[in-house]
This record gives structure tokens, C-alpha cells and sequence, in this order.
């Protein structure tokens, strides 16, 4: 629990929902919110809904605004960028998410003073978490792991809970589901102080479906970590690549190196060519992951000054 001088009733605290056709939950997740910090701001950012999710939302008491740009991560990137607060909470509007967990993880936010708190679901029914969205981020979490290191068992939650200077210092690249796996390699990568908490997950509402597509979001996310595992982990990246073009040259020129010794000839010279030119590429490739690492290392030492121009969660109220 947090002191009381930290007392969450001292705290600016805004509920950022992003909304797409959730007309039928998103006046229950703002009343549940509304009830479970009765001293936060609720902001719904509705990305182009074709029903009624913007009045409905405005109805329950709401500030409302509109994001053009499709995509969760657009409006993400929009939330974060607009609203300004001591403390975030980010939860998807289709009411599944437990509203009264959220006090408890910004306890734990700032009685640790972590960056994040990231909600893991325990689902409370059958129908709350599909098989195949459960193994898919199973899949992506053991990968993620795999690359970047000790990460969290729900890596792809839409219930988080962040500090000032990881919202403020955060470079949402991102533009739809992929921000989730975004907010988590960003934490890891720059060895962000985070958290887990197990938090009830329900299923949706009636009238309710899901945005997403179990196939097509998951290539997405795979392509994104790709992408940020090149960005993130260059010299290694590259130099893989640059190890699988030696051994293919390597392997086109053991029978001409053979052949050579055996008779003093060269008789596949198109094949030698071949060889040399994947050996230079290994090079290369080798040589590119070296320039890369030394940019991607200035680019995390900026990363970590525009987190560091923050204070840490608290510090704000202490120094009043």
C-alpha cells in the first residue's frame, strides 16, 4: 500500500480508453472507472466508430475526443501526446478488464516506484479468452523472451498502468495492435522498472465483438518484434545474417577448393564467382551490424535522457 502522503485522492490520474465500435461497453468501463478512482479524468479517444461509442461514452461522463488516423496505435500515440497527468491507466473499452484492480496497481506503482504495471488476465469465464488468441500470445511472449530477455506473462494486455516519464519519454512507432508488444520490448529494452498483477478478465458484453484477427493481428505482432529486434539488437541481428551467407559460400566453394587441388583447374568459374560474392556480403553484412550497434547505442542513451528529465512517480508530491 502507499503512504499517505501518497495518497491516490493527491494525484492527477487519467483513464485513457481507445475505442473502435464499442458502443455496447464503453459507458460500463467509464462508469466502473469512474467508481473505482473517483478522482481521475476519464478520456475516450474514439478511432472512427461507425455506431454510437462517442455519445455513449460522453453520456456516462466521459471527455471524449477523436482520433482520424486508424489504428490502436495511433491512438495511443494521440493519448499519450494530449493528456497530461501524474499517472495513466490505459485500458481497452469492451469491459473486460476489471476497473477495481486499478487502484491496486497504482499502489504498487508507486509504493515500488516503478515505470509499469502490467494487468495479467486470470479469466473468469470460458467464453472471456479465446484458445487461439491464448496461444498465440503464449507464442509471442516465449519469443519475446527468447530475444530480449525475462519479460511478462501477458505481454499483449490492454491493462496497464504508467508513470508520468514513461508515458512523456515513450516513442509510440507503432500504428495498430502492435503497441502492446511496443510498451513491452521499450520497458525491456531500456531496463524500465515494471511489474505484473494478476487481474480478473471477463468476457465481452452482448452486442460486443472483437476487433481482433487472431491470424492476421499475430503476424502483424510477429513483423513488429522483427523489426524492433533489428532496430533494438543490430550486431547480432545482422551478423546472422551475415554467418548464414558465409557458411552458403563457404559450402558453394568446398568443391571447387577440391577440384582445384586435385587438378590445378577452376573449371565452375561461375560458381566461384557466386561464392566470393555471398563471402563479401557476409562482410558486409557483418561491418553494417557493427556501424548500426554504435547508432542504435547513441539512440538508447537519448531514449534514457528524455526518461531520466522526469521525475520518478511520487517524487512530484513529495517536492511540493
Amino acid at each position: 500500500m502507499v503512504a499517505r502522503e501518497d495518497s491516490l485522492d493527491a494525484y492527477n490520474i487519467a483513464v485513457l480508453v481507445p475505442c473502435y465500435n464499442e458502443e455496447a461497453a464503453v459507458a460500463n468501463v467509464v462508469r466502473d472507472f469512474k467508481a473505482a478512482l473517483p478522482g481521475a479524468t476519464i478520456f475516450v479517444f474514439d478511432n472512427n466508430s461507425t455506431d454510437n461509442t462517442a455519445a455513449a461514452a460522453r453520456a456516462a461522463g466521459a471527455e471524449v475526443f477523436e482520433e482520424k488516423r486508424q489504428g490502436k496505435g495511433y491512438v495511443v500515440r494521440r493519448m499519450f501526446t494530449d493528456v497530461e497527468a501524474d499517472l495513466y491507466v490505459m485500458v481497452d473499452g469492451d469491459a473486460t478488464y476489471d476497473a477495481r484492480s486499478a487502484p491496486r496497481m497504482i499502489e504498487r506503482l508507486l509504493a515500488d516506484r516503478l515505470d509499469m504495471v502490467v494487468a495479467n488476465r486470470v479469466d473468469r469465464e470460458q467464453a472471456a479468452y479465446r484458445p487461439g488468441h491464448r496461444t498465440g500470445n503464449r507464442l509471442l511472449t516465449a519469443f519475446v523472451a527468447s530475444v530480449f530477455g525475462s519479460t511478462f506473462n501477458d505481454m499483449l494486455t490492454g491493462y496497464r498502468v504508467f508513470s508520468r516519464r514513461f508515458v512523456k519519454s515513450f516513442p509510440v512507432l507503432s500504428g495498430g495492435f502492435e503497441i502492446e508488444t511496443e510498451l513491452t520490448i521499450h520497458a525491456l529494452e531500456l531496463g524500465l522498472a515494471a511489474a505484473e498483477v494478476d487481474t480478473p478478465y471477463f468476457a465481452r458484453p452482448q452486442g460486443s465483438t472483437s476487433k481482433l484477427n487472431t491470424w492476421g493481428d499475430g503476424l502483424r505482432i510477429l513483423r513488429t518484434i522483427v523489426k524492433l529486434y533489428r532496430a533494438e539488437r543490430p550486431l547480432p541481428f545482422f551478423s546472422a545474417i551475415g554467418a548464414a551467407l558465409a557458411i552458403a559460400s563457404v559450402g558453394f566453394a568446398i568443391p571447387i577448393v577440391v577440384t582445384f587441388m586435385e587438378t590445378g583447374l577452376v573449371p565452375r568459374l561461375p560458381t566461384a564467382v557466386l561464392s566470393a560474392a555471398l563471402m563479401i556480403l557476409a562482410c558486409l553484412s557483418v561491418a553494417i551490424g557493427l556501424v548500426l550497434d554504435t547508432v542504435t547505442r547513441g539512440r538508447r542513451e537519448m531514449k534514457l535522457l528524455a526518461y531520466l528529465s522526469h521525475r520518478a512517480p511520487g517524487e512530484e508530491r513529495r517536492r511540493r
